[in-house]
Parts: C-alpha cells; structure tokens; sequence
C-alpha cells in the first residue's frame, strides 16, 4: 500500500497491485468483489453533459444498469495500438476482450480537490516503459468522489483542472490536462502530481473515466402473415442496431414484393431511402424500444398508427431494454 499527502491532495488512498510484463496478462484475485453501482443517496456536485450513444441517442434509462462487477471489469479491460485515422489519433487506447457484447463508454464527473478524491487504485498491468492498465479498485467512504458517480472498475483516462495566472492587466484562467489512460500505476501517480495546487477549498477536478458496460439487447418476435404457415423467429438485437439491416443479415424474409409503393413506383424495394413502404412492419407490442417517427414516414403512415418502416426503425432507442413483437408484412395480415 502506497500512500501520499503531498500539495497537489490528489488521492487519499493508492495501492499498486503486483506488476505483469505482458500487457494480456490481468490480475483476477478473488478478493474484487466490490458492488460498482453508482451510489444514488448522496448529492452529486453539478452535472456534466450526458453522452449521446449515436444511432440509440441519449439515454432515456439508467446506464449503471450495465455497469460490470469489478471482477468481471478486471479480466475484460485490454489496450491495443490504434493508428492514426480521421477521427482518432495514434495512441494506446483501452477496450474490452469482448467487443460484441461489451462497449467502452466515455464519461465526466467533477470532484472537489480539497481533502483529496478519495480513490483506491490498481494497476492490473504494467510494464518498464510506463504503458499499463491502472483501474479505481474501491470509491472510499467519506472521500469527495463518494458521491461523484465514478464507481470500481473505472480507468482515469484525463484529468483537467483550472490554473490561475496573473498577467499585465488580470488574472488569466487556463485549463490544464493530463491524460493518463493506459497508463501503469507509477505512471499515472507521476502524471497526478503533475497537476498545479488547488487554490481554494472549492476547487473542482473533472475527471474523465472509461467505464466498461453490456451492450443493451433487445428480444425481437417475428410474426409472419397466417396463410404462408411460417414459424415465428425470435431474434436479439442490440441498442442502436437498425431495424431492416438488423433482420435482413440474419437471413430474415421482409419486403413484401407484392405491396403497394408509396413513391412513384417501380420494381423492388427503395434501398432504405423511406419512400417505398414495402419494408413496413406492424409494432403488436414494445413500440416504445423504436426510434421516434421523423416526418415522412409520419406522413406516409398516417393512418396506420402501429406500422413502421424498418429501414427508418432503430431498436433500443434511449439504450432500453425489452420485448419487441412484430409483424412481417402487414397488408398480408389484413387480406389473412
């Protein structure tokens, strides 16, 4: 156990688990059990802006929900070498073994530095060169990040803090940052301490956490009209997956050749451009796991209140859960 009080009050509390040379090699003691729920009986300080999950927008539940157990954190965080693209830079870069079923999620929280944060930290991995996997192992009871929403199993990947300079005229505010995701515990302590001194007991730290959380499934039924004497299929789909693409790589029958077209005609289906309507479906039950009808398919289904176009259709909306029933081919179920 490492402990330190310095004038940057980073942590109250740091351990350094035994160090591994490989960067696949994880601890997996029996004794990470701590429950990694957020706890919801304390005030948090003010929020952060909440994520957007892409195609499953903002959450409309309560994501701690997907939280893993710490154990199960321990043996899933993994780094790999990313290149350089358009949207990321080349670095080291943490994710999880199991990149179908589980998802990284990047968040923010604000943390009073006065008194320290109140973290115990281990490194799971880490090699000579300062590269490893550093983790929050326990949020300290009485600590000022108790409260704060960061929960065991996360990974610090930032830190910003805000320095005051004194210029010619006024005192100038700077923001300061130090990035330390796949870091190894040395590392990380070294990269804490860099940060300036609070200057008041009011001073707020924004930690930037990577959490690792299941994917959202959603439990589709699919009904077929009576006369074509097709079993129903059930399938599992995850949040954000749209509804047509998601059907049609599973090899499930959708368009209804025979239906009539909304646009100006033709042969086939529209290539998911929401003119056609023979990619429609009708929602028997779990409406509300669907993406909300933007206008033109509004338009064109006015009368048909429970039908939706698939191609227009993402499942697990909000990052919900849950039952989907639908019905293949609608016009057929009414001439059934």
């Amino acid at each position: 156990m490492k402990t330190f009080s310095s004038i940057a009050a980073i942590l109250l509390c740091l351990h350094k688990a035994d160090s591994f040379v490989s960067i696949s090699s994880f601890m997996t003691a029996d004794k990470h059990t701590t429950n990694n729920n957020a706890r919801t009986d304390c005030a948090p300080l003010a929020s952060l802006p909440q994520p957007s999950y892409a195609a499953a927008g903002r959450p409309t539940v309560n994501m701690n929900q997907y939280n893993l157990p710490l154990s199960q954190s321990i043996s899933q965080w993994t780094a790999v070498l990313q290149s350089r693209t358009s949207l990321q830079e080349e670095g080291i870069f943490l994710r999880p073994k199991n990149t179908r079923d589980l998802f990284v999620d990047t968040l923010q929280f604000r943390v009073k530095r006065e008194g320290g944060l109140g973290l115990l930290l281990t490194e799971l991995v880490g090699r000579e060169d300062g590269v490893g996997i550093t983790i929050v192992e326990e949020v300290l009871k009485g600590g000022n990040a108790e409260c704060s929403g960061i929960v065991p199993g996360d990974s610090i990947v930032a830190l910003t803090v805000n320095e005051f300079s004194r210029g010619a005229m006024d005192e100038e505010e700077v923001r300061v940052s130090v990035s330390t995701e796949c870091l190894g515990y040395d590392a990380t302590i070294e990269a804490l301490m860099s940060l300036p001194p609070p200057v008041s007991s009011e001073e707020e730290i924004v930690l930037t956490v990577k959490r690792l959380r299941r994917q959202p499934r959603v439990n589709v039924k699919l009904q077929y009209p009576p006369h074509l004497n097709e079993p129903d299929v059930n399938i599992e789909l995850f949040a954000g997956e749209n509804l047509r693409r998601a059907m049609l790589t599973r090899g499930i029958k959708l368009n209804d050749k025979l239906a009539q077209r909304f646009d100006s005609g033709g042969s086939g289906d529209c290539g998911s451009d929401g003119t056609c309507a023979t990619c429609v479906v009708a929602v028997t039950k779990g409406m509300e796991l669907l993406s909300p009808m933007k206008e033109q398919e509004g338009q064109i289904l006015t009368k048909k209140p429970r039908w939706r176009m698939a191609c227009k259709a993402v499942v697990g909306y909000g990052m919900a859960e849950g039952d989907l029933t639908i019905q293949v081919n609608p016009r057929q179920w009414e001439t059934s």
